[in-house]
Formats: C-alpha cells, sequence, structure tokens
C-alpha cells in the first residue's frame, strides 16, 4: 500500500479531485500555508485565489500508482511536488473497491512506479564505506573458502557480499535511461569486484609466503577452485536466473534482499579465484575466472534489465502509442542505452567469445569420451564426470586439459582408456589436448547365501 501527497494549485484542484474520486480514492484536502499562498508576501496586500495551493492525500495499492499518475497527467496537471510513501492499514469508505479492482481483480500488474523503483534500487546500496568494506571481507571468506575446498565457507561468503545493489542499480538506470545510475551501478560493481580481487590475491600471496598454504599446491586440483575457472553454460545460467529475479523483485512487493546470494553466486568466488590465480601465478585458472567473472557480470545487469523491460518499465519519454520505428529511434537515441550495449557487446565478444568456444569445446568432448566408453570393451567402466580445464587457448599454445573419471571393478585395468580418449577428443575437436584418467575402484558384496539357497 502507498500512501500519496501531492501539492495542488487552486487552479487544477477541481480537475485533480474529480479524477480522484471517479477512481473511488478517497482524498483529504488540506490547505497549504508557505511563502506561495501567503497573502502577506505579495507586494499589495492582496491576494489571488488562484494563487492558493492545497495538499491533496490518499492511501492507494501500489499496484495503481502508475495508473493514477497517468490519469493526472492526462487533466494536463504537472506534479510539482509528489510524496510515496509506505502505509500499513488504511480505513477509507472505497479503499476495499481498490483492492478488488488492482489487487485481487487484476485489473493491472502488480509493479510499482519508476520513481519508486529507482528508490528501491538505491536503496540496496550501502554507503561507500560499507560497500567496499563488506565486498573485501566477502572476497576473504571466498579465498579461504575455495583453498579449503570448504562449500560452506564458500556460502557464507556470498552471504555478505553486498554486490546485489550495485549490479541492480545499473539494470534501472539502462531500462529507464537515467544515464547517473547506470554508470553509478557499472562503476561500483566493477570497482568492487576489482578489490576483492586485490584482496583475495593478497591473502592467497601472504597465506603461500608465510606457508600457512604449501607453496606447492595445485590450486587447479582443488574442486572448489576448478569449478570455477572452466566457464560453462550452468554457471552463466545462474547470473542471468539472479538478474531477472532481482529485477521481478524490484518490479514488485517482493524482498530483493533475498536475490543477494544469488547476485553473490555468481560473482564474489570468481572475483576470489582470479585472485588465487594472481597468487599462484597460473594465467589458466586467472584468465578462466575472469571469463566467467566477466560474463556474470553482464549477464546479471543485462538479465535484470531485460526483466524490467518485460515488465513493462521504459524511459519517461518513451511513447507506447508511437511506431515501431518511432519507438526504436528513442530507444536508438538514448545514451544510457546506447553504452548499455556497447558494454554487453564488448562482454560478449571478448570473454564472451571465449566462454562460447569453451562451451562448444566441452560439449564435443563429452560426446566424444561418451563414444568411446560405449565400446563393448568398457561395459564394466561408468562414467562419473568429465571436466575441461580452461585454458589461455588462442592467447597462448597451452593445451586443454580434459579430467575423465570412472569407475571400474577393483581386479580390472585399462592402461589404453586415456590414449584412446585423446585420440577421439583430437578427431572430435581437431585440438590437441591432455587427458587424464582418474579410476574410481567399485567394489560390490553380495549377501551371503542361506543354507536353504545353497541347497537350491
Amino acid at each position: 500500500m502507498r500512501y500519496l501527497q501531492v501539492r495542488v494549485e487552486q487552479r487544477n484542484l477541481d480537475a485533480v479531485l474529480d479524477v480522484l474520486r471517479a477512481e473511488d480514492i478517497d482524498p483529504v484536502v488540506l490547505p497549504v500555508h508557505d511563502d506561495t499562498s501567503d497573502p502577506s508576501s505579495s507586494s499589495d496586500g492582496s491576494h489571488d485565489p488562484d494563487d492558493r495551493a492545497y495538499l491533496v492525500a490518499f492511501p492507494i495499492p501500489t499496484e495503481a500508482v502508475d495508473r493514477v499518475r497517468e490519469m493526472l497527467s492526462e487533466t494536463g496537471f504537472e506534479e510539482e511536488h509528489l510524496v510515496i510513501g509506505n502505509a500499513e492499514s488504511a480505513n477509507t469508505p472505497h479503499y476495499d473497491v481498490l483492492v478488488e479492482r488492482f489487487v485481487e481483480g487484476g485489473a493491472e500488474a502488480e509493479r510499482v512506479s519508476n520513481e519508486e523503483i529507482q528508490t528501491k534500487a538505491h536503496g540496496l546500496n550501502p554507503q561507500p564505506a560499507t560497500y567496499y568494506t563488506m565486498t573485501i571481507l566477502s572476497a576473504l571468506v571466498a579465498t579461504a573458502g575455495l583453498l579449503l575446498d570448504s562449500p560452506a565457507l564458500v556460502v557464507g561468503s556470498m552471504v555478505i557480499a553486498p554486490q546485489v545493489g550495485a549490479a541492480l542499480t545499473g539494470s534501472v538506470g539502462a531500462v529507464l535511461d537515467n544515464r547517473t545510475m547506470f554508470t553509478d551501478g557499472l562503476r561500483s560493481t566493477v570497482l568492487g569486484l576489482t578489490l576483492a580481487i586485490v584482496a583475495a590475491a593478497a591473502l592467497g600471496w601472504g597465506l603461500k609466503s608465510a606457508q600457512f598454504v604449501p607453496s606447492a599446491l595445485n590450486v587447479t586440483t582443488v574442486q572448489q577452485i576448478a569449478s570455477r575457472t572452466s566457464p560453462g553454460l550452468l554457471t552463466v545460467l545462474v547470473a542471468l536466473c539472479a538478474g531477472a529475479a532481482g529485477g521481478i523483485g524490484l518490479a514488485t512487493e517482493l524482498p530483493v534482499s533475498i536475490v543477494g546470494v544469488a547476485v553473490a553466486a555468481a560473482t564474489v568466488p570468481a572475483a576470489a579465484a582470479v585472485g588465487i590465480g594472481l597468487a599462484w601465478g597460473i594465467p589458466t585458472v586467472t584468465v578462466g575466472a575472469f571469463v566467467l567473472l566477466a560474463v556474470n557480470v553482464a549477464g546479471i545487469v543485462f538479465s535484470g534489465a531485460l526483466s524490467l523491460w518485460v515488465l513493462g518499465y521504459r524511459p519517461s519519454d518513451w511513447d507506447s502509442t508511437s511506431t515501431t520505428r518511432t519507438r526504436l529511434r528513442t530507444l536508438l537515441g538514448s545514451r544510457t542505452m546506447v553504452l548499455s550495449i556497447v558494454v554487453l557487446g564488448l562482454t560478449i565478444l571478448g570473454p564472451g567469445s571465449l566462454l562460447a568456444a569453451h562451451i562448444v569445446f566441452e560439449n564435443q568432448t563429452t560426446g566424444a569420451v561418451e563414444t568411446v566408453l560405449e565400446d563393448p570393451t568398457y561395459d564394466s567402466l561408468e562414467l562419473v564426470s568429465v571436466r575441461v580445464d580452461f585454458s589461455t587457448a588462442g592467447l597462448a599454445e597451452t593445451p586443454r586439459e580434459v579430467t575423465v573419471a570412472v569407475q571400474h571393478p577393483v581386479d580390472q585395468r585399462y592402461p589404453e582408456l586415456a590414449s584412446r580418449l585423446r585420440s577421439a577428443i583430437r578427431d572430435e575437436t581437431d585440438e590437441s589436448v591432455t587427458v587424464n584418467v582418474d579410476f574410481e575402484e567399485r567394489s560390490r558384496s553380495e549377501s551371503p547365501r542361506t543354507e536353504a539357497e545353497t541347497s537350491l
């Protein structure tokens, strides 16, 4: 529920009240005593009744805010002073009628106004000192969780990460053509994640130098790190869903804070993995995690903006009655939207192209592995997983590394499996790869037979 207070001049008062009462809204009208309406403010001491102002206040459902403001604007009334606040309850003669029409009847989609959605996005952003401090702390916790291979610690870092506000601010700015919001959101996101990378690299280097973590530790074998250095479709899907959920939460009465963990899941651990790659001097980890981070950030902002667009949010100068060509010209004439398209395009053409190539390679590799294991020779083997470690292929001559985990009976060995897999993957992808096969022994103990079963 919203409580609106609007300042109305005497000449517009009757038109405004007629519109409100026609919609079963019960306004309260109070005179405004200020310099513009005080008779003593005139030079000759006279008073023109048309110069008087009134405060018109009324409660309405959240879903009715845009509708009421649109109807008031159609009368020629221009909002000189408007305050929209929250209200807990209302006891007015026709409020139940409004609820039935706008909420229960579904005459209007559940959504908030453009101004309110901007306010909600701003409200998700803490003060800069708090924002950057919490970002650094979350990156340190994520780094510890990655090095310890502890999912619990990684999840803990997501809970305290404040990235959701900055990312959704960028989404709202892009949709509503608010260049300040878009650039502020993007700048806060980039700067915050840069600090997270630096903090993670500093902690990793310090732990390694002080030998709290063995300097010979191969971080590429740590599962929590390896899963964030090989971008794939499912990891990007998390970012897209998080951004879309954030946009829906902003546009409705749903709490946006619950989306924060999903946004952080797509950003903070990846930023920590970039820092670990820098600390250990491993380009494959650094580049792979950075690609994942860049694509996820772009995906969150883009999907958040797209969800708001689908829900009907447009720039203030958008004319829904104009032709498609005119609306397209308005969209492309928006500097904010053009900047959004450029940023998204650079992300897709750069890290995004590497990600797409990796997804294709991963699918081809999995298909080649499954084809080899379909041979009757390997009937006793059970495929557990196929992991492709991202490399700087295209930037350096570094072959990709494929790790295949299979279960096998304890009494059987397959020394030629790795070479067969390597040949099959090379034939399928036209790339030279390094194949590691992790054999997990499988044994089965059968229940002992009873005497009756033995005699049979």
